[in-house]
């Protein structure tokens, strides 16, 4: 176990490696200067120049890359053009709005779609069965950002019940903190209950034919406990294994998401940096989540221990 968790993290390195340069080339090569956008549409262009030579941009790219990844070694992600301060810092600000949607978002879709996947292999073919897969083609096909309209429509305009933007801190406390997500995270968890719940109905479904299902049933059991202690959890794998790409997926949806409802989160800082061409925080951003992902998938594969003992590593 030790020596494949020292495999997996030594070959997280190159993968950030090559995130990190892919990032830094991309971001250099697309149009636009940040010394225009920060010096404003009535700047000379001896202003602009003079922007370009202090933030360093009148260097080479190579010689760029260099000094910015030197810093990134000593845990230095540099200094945000656009909001003047560490691109750490930003991250720290950040980072509890992001992690709390994350995180309700994850428990909601959980929550919901493994039951509903259980029950719907149950039922195989049956109305629950039918409902559910046209669910999933729903929730595959709408758009987070035309849900989060519709939603807020519905809920916030018409019946008032939750409010349309904003985002409370855990510090001022449990109630405020949940009531302002509870939009956005069921916004963004509805893609995820429909992959998960999919997926657990089609690896239930296969353990359900089972020689031990026939025979635990055979013995006796209670129905309820035939599925979830010898069919759920033989499943368990392929659905840790969603949930954990779900999340991982999370940072795609966090950043429309956070933008609609106006949540200071990380999706929202990266979206603002993009328009300012704040190169340091974008690479900053993206090289957070990319550990973030990488963890995530090393978690998930050392999860597959707990739920599958069959399982050495």
């Amino acid at each position: 176990m030790l020596n494949f968790l020292f495999r997996r993290l030594l070959s997280t390195i190159p993968v950030l490696l090559v995130v990190a340069v892919l990032v830094f080339l991309m971001l250099r090569l697309t149009p636009g200067d940040p010394a225009a956008v920060l010096a404003g549409d009535a700047a000379s262009t001896e202003q602009i120049a003079q922007i370009r030579a202090t933030l360093g941009l009148d260097r080479s790219v190579p010689e760029q890359f260099a000094i910015w990844f030197g810093h990134m070694l000593t845990g230095d992600l540099g200094q945000s053009y656009y909001y003047k301060m560490p691109v750490t810092t930003l991250i720290a600000q950040r980072l509890e709005p992001t992690l709390s949607l994350a995180l309700i978002t994850i428990v909601i879709a959980v929550v919901v779609a493994v039951p509903l996947g259980v029950m719907a292999a149950w039922r195989f073919g049956g109305l629950l069965d039918r409902t559910l897969m046209g669910f999933s083609v729903l929730g595959f096909s709408i758009p987070v950002f035309v849900l989060a309209y519709l939603l807020i429509w519905l809920f916030s305009l018409k019946l008032g019940w939750l409010p349309v933007q904003g985002y409370k801190r855990l510090s001022e406390g449990l109630g405020p903190w949940l009531y302002q997500l509870l939009l956005p995270a069921v916004t963004l968890s509805v893609i995820y209950i429909a992959l998960i719940a999919r997926v657990t109905r089609a690896s239930v479904l296969d353990t359900l034919g089972e020689d031990y299902i026939r025979t635990a049933r055979a013995k006796g059991l209670p129905e309820a406990k035939v599925l979830m202690r010898h069919a759920l959890a033989n499943a368990a794998v392929p659905i840790i294994t969603v949930i954990g790409i779900g999340i991982a997926l999370l940072i795609g949806g966090v950043v429309v998401t956070e933008s609609v409802y106006a949540i200071p989160g990380l999706g929202r800082l990266t979206v603002d940096a993009v328009l300012a061409r704040d190169f340091p925080t974008i690479q900053g951003v993206i090289l957070f989540f990319s550990v973030v992902y990488v963890m995530i998938n090393l978690l998930v594969d050392l999860s597959y221990v707990f739920f599958d003992p069959r399982i050495r590593y």
